[in-house]
Parts: structure tokens; sequence; C-alpha cells
């Protein structure tokens, strides 16, 4: 793994830990992250030994290969709870069921090994940010599911998921209007440029609305806004 732009890594890079059963594999992602200025606290080469070192070291990001021997990178992601570490899946597997099951046991994002070494760098800086990275093409399958699963819900339960114009009161206008957008899987840089505000801007009131609504990532968020009626309708979903 080469060619990644030291410059991209910026001065508060997350703690990451790395879990991935190749040897080869798993030295080459730790020392690219060391490289470009990565904290990498550890790393682990099973499933169940990815749950104790994350829960020791509490990093910002775990990097979570999907077939862990031992347990599966689904089930680390629920054997997690509700520890505060954002989940990075990055998998061989691009089949929409690996996908799936990750992202409902918790993933904040999933990227496919076939990406490049730049961008796995930048996935996993974003994922300490609390965006959610998918290999494009992923996005939209994701968003795909959260829909159907509201509109279950919404046939059971009608009263909470009908009204897209109820206001959340904990939130601002330009909140609200950046939840619609990341419900249709739009980065901050792609809210930025619709909204014509800072990249910072965006994601200080991604930040804040994650705080008020009492979520940890960006798919909580997209859960939150499809299950409240707030996507935006006249936005096409990320690809």
């Amino acid at each position: 793994m080469t060619d990644v732009d030291a410059d991209a890594t910026p001065a508060a890079a997350p703690r990451v830990l790395v879990a991935d059963d190749h040897p080869l594999w798993l030295s080459a992602l730790e020392r690219d992250l060391v490289a470009r200025g990565v904290e990498v606290v550890g790393t682990a080469a099973d499933g169940p030994s990815a749950v104790r070192r994350t829960r020791a070291a509490r990093p910002d990001v775990l990097v979570l290969d999907l077939n862990l021997p031992g347990l599966r990178g689904d089930e680390v992601c629920r054997a997690l709870g509700d520890l505060p570490t954002r989940v990075l899946i990055l998998s061989a597997s691009g089949e929409q069921q690996d996908v799936l099951a990750a992202i409902k046991a918790g993933a904040t994002g999933y990227l496919v090994k076939s990406a490049s070494p730049s961008e796995i760098l930048e996935a996993v800086l974003a994922t300490g940010r609390g965006e959610a990275v998918f290999t494009p093409g992923l996005a939209g399958l994701v968003l795909g599911e959260f829909r159907r699963l509201g509109s279950e819900a919404g046939a059971v339960e009608p009263a909470e998921t009908t009204d897209r114009e109820r206001p959340i009161p904990q939130l601002t206008a330009r909140e609200t209007e950046v939840l619609r957008l990341v419900a249709t899987g739009m980065s901050s840089k792609e809210i930025a440029a619709q909204l014509f505000l800072s990249h910072r801007t965006v994601q200080n009131h991604v930040q804040n609305t994650l705080g008020k609504l009492h979520l940890h990532n960006r798919v909580e968020l997209v859960r939150f806004a499809l299950a409240h009626g707030l996507e935006d309708e006249d936005t096409e979903p990320a690809s």
C-alpha cells in the first residue's frame, strides 16, 4: 500500500485499532496509517481479540475486516454495544447481505479492499469525523434498505413517521436542512457545495445534531431522518 499524500492527514488524526486476519495486509495498513500521522493503538487478528482490545483501548475508529475467525465483523460490532468507537468495515466482500448485516450491527461505513491506499486513509479520517463512508454504489443500497425498514415501521406506527413537515424542536432550521441532505447519503463536502457553506460549518451542524439527538454517527442520523420523514425528496441519493 503506497501513494498516499502525507499532507492529506490533519493534525487531529483519530486513534485507530485495526483488525484483520491477513498478516501482510494488516502490517501494510498499519504502516501506512502510522506513516501519515495516524495513531494506531493496537491490532487484532480475530474477532474475540478485536472486541477485547477495542474495549481496552477505546480507539476513535476500529478498522474491521468482515470475515474474522472467532467472530464475524458484524458480530464484533454487536459485541461492542454502546462503545463510542466508530467502526469502518474494510472487507474483500461487496455482497449486499454482508454490507447490510454490518451496517445493521452498528458499523459506520463500509469500504471494499480494492480501494486505493489514499481512499482507505481518507475513509479512516472521515470515519473519525463521524461521517458515513461507503464504496461507491453501496450508499444507495444502504439507504434503500433504511427506506424499506422505515416503510414497514410506518405501516405499523404511522403516527410516528407520516408527517414530513413536523419540526424537531431540538434542531434549528439549518440543522434540519442539513439533516435532510444527510438522509440522502450526501457527504459533508457535497452538502457544503449545495448549501454554499464551508465544509467545516456543515461538519459542525452534523456534530451539533448528533449531540442534540443523542446519536453516535451519521448512519444513526440517516435512520433517524428517514424514520421522521425528513428525507429531501428533491435530492438524488449519493451512489
